[in-house]
């Protein structure tokens, strides 16, 4: 597996959606593919693909607040063919990077689900805030820091 992460290009949207879908029920909503195209139109500020060879694999984004100094960890998403084999952490690792060489940036959070908490655990961020049936009936929001 050779990954390259490049930024995201509005041609992209329609495989992404496509990946995104085939994460349902398991890690999304199916309403929430909505969002995500709501998000690729209106919302982005940082966001970059993964690609296996000419493949895109999944995505992750990041939106920053400066006035607030931090950032939020957005949308990260692989094909289940990639789950548990590397991509996901060479996704998260290039947005911390990111985040961690900016200055302005003092706090890094992430909104995830009881089914992917434990990958961001692994990868220094401590469990906030839970909120039961948040995304969907079944799907839990758990807020996430990392320190910086």
């Amino acid at each position: 597996m050779n990954i390259e992460i490049r930024p995201y290009q509005n041609s992209d949207k329609q495989e992404l959606l496509d990946i995104l879908r085939l994460n349902v029920p398991t890690y999304f909503a199916q309403e929430e593919a909505n969002d995500l195209a709501e998000y690729l139109d209106h919302h982005l500020d940082l966001y970059y693909v993964a690609l296996d060879g000419s493949r895109i694999i999944g995505a992750a984004g990041i939106n920053r607040n400066f006035d607030t100094e931090s950032a939020a960890l957005s949308w990260g998403f692989l094909h289940p063919d990639y789950h548990r084999k590397g991509a996901g952490s060479l996704l998260l690792k290039h947005r911390l990077g990111i985040l961690t060489n900016d200055s302005r940036i003092k706090h890094i959070q992430v909104r995830t689900s009881q089914v992917v908490y434990r990958f961001f655990e692994k990868h220094n961020f401590t469990l906030t805030e839970v909120q039961k049936d948040y995304w969907a009936e079944g799907l839990d929001m758990y807020v996430m820091r990392y320190q910086l």
